[in-house]
């Protein structure tokens, strides 16, 4: 039996039922194998006062220290962020607070390994969490966290370190293990392990149905991410807007909301394009079966969710060349790859539209990335290193 502690800062809550939900899923799938147990850790950074009392923050801190979240043990310690720090003493808090929990959570759950999902803090907490409690680290590498914080002056030299000495590194995607040897990780012992897609959930079904259950008649593009300027929305309105009798509708929240408002309105663009707002994950299926296309022109990513699935509710995608989205879209049947331009977005679009490819065949192309596959290898890597900490100590 294979005991894992997860520590991972991106893991859904009450509050954010969407917010690192691939790190919920793959946990389930391996918490589902019958040689595995699993914990989860899943740390809350909170600001010095006054700035904790702001509404998200108050949301936050009110979750419960512990619970069951659909079938897992998850404890939620808090930290302290410092802000305008850079997050200097990110990784520093969160071994402060999680020590404590790890401490007792080990007299009934000698865990083998930990599994940091997340580089920064995580990663960097996790590699000292080892060696507090003598067990081997993996840290997986997912896109901000190298793309952001490994360039930042104050986390790079600690991400860098953390790499180095952690027992195990895995990648989402070939393209960031690319990364992560660019910026001086050591790359060439990085493991890529794709994020899997729920082919249950999502199914590729009747548009029309799908289309007439959302409400919506003519073609549709969907978008799903957050509202942040690097997910390139702000491109696919454009694009949009030379589409005349094209719908878009974008499927996410954040802090760029307004902008984007606004951009509608100054376009005229307010009767195609809707922004929908936080969508529950259990809706996504039927938005994304009604689609026509899904679009999503993100100035950088891991390997995104959602376009496996898009693809595998067989909606074919239109996206630019980031991260692993030549893993993804290897053939045109899954959708196109283009310029970061409104105007390569609306010819890939309107070309989809003018010739749809056959639902079944755009699931198809993702049929290798399934949760299952994703958990096998997963805990492979796991019981490697756990049996490389047990060979180096008996050496």
């Amino acid at each position: 039996m294979l005991r894992v502690l997860v520590l991972s800062t991106l893991f859904p809550d009450a509050t954010r039922p969407n917010f690192g939900i691939f790190v919920e899923r793959q946990s389930l799938a391996l918490a589902e194998r019958d040689d595995v147990a699993l914990r989860v850790v899943a740390p809350l950074g909170l600001p010095p006062a006054p700035l904790d009392r702001l509404s998200r923050y108050r949301a936050l801190a009110a979750l419960p220290l512990s619970e069951d979240w659909k079938g897992l043990p998850v404890h939620r310690p808090r930290f302290r962020t410092w802000p305008g720090t850079g997050g200097r003493f990110h990784a520093r808090a969160l071994v402060d607070a999680v020590t404590p929990l790890l401490r007792a959570l080990r007299r009934d759950f000698p865990f083998d390994v930990i599994d940091a999902e997340f580089f920064f803090p995580d990663g960097v907490a996790a590699v000292e969490l080892g060696r507090r409690f003598g067990v081997p680290v993996s840290i997986k590498a997912r896109g901000s966290d190298i793309h952001h914080w490994a360039r930042q002056p104050a986390t790079a030299g600690q991400i860098r370190a953390a790499a180095h000495v952690a027992d195990g590194l895995l990648s989402v995607s070939e393209a960031m293990r690319d990364d992560m040897t660019a910026l001086g990780l050591p790359g060439a012992r990085t493991e890529c392990i794709v994020t899997g897609v729920d082919f249950a959930r999502f199914a590729s079904g009747d548009r029309a149905a799908a289309k007439q259950a959302v409400g919506v008649d003519g073609p549709l593009i969907l978008s799903v991410g957050a509202l942040i300027p690097l997910k390139g929305h702000q491109i696919v309105i454009d694009a949009i807007a030379a589409m005349p009798e094209v719908q878009l509708w974008i499927a996410g929240e954040g802090p760029y909301r307004a902008q984007l408002e606004a951009q509608i309105a100054r376009l005229g663009l307010g009767g195609r394009v809707r922004l929908l707002g936080s969508v529950p994950h259990a809706e996504l299926p039927t938005l994304l079966t009604a689609a026509d296309a899904m679009a999503l022109a993100s100035e950088r990513e891991g390997l995104a969710n959602a376009w496996l699935e898009a693809l595998a509710s067989g909606t074919p995608v239109v996206i630019p060349d980031v991260g692993g989205a030549r893993q993804v879209v290897q053939s045109d049947v899954g959708g196109h790859i283009v310029a970061r331009t409104p105007e390569a977005f609306a010819a890939a679009l309107a070309a989809l539209l003018g010739s749809p490819p056959d639902p079944a065949e755009v699931r198809a192309t993702v049929a290798p990335f399934t949760w299952a596959a994703n958990s096998a290898r997963l805990h492979g890597f796991l019981e490697r290193l756990v049996a490389a900490r047990a060979r180096g100590i008996a050496a």
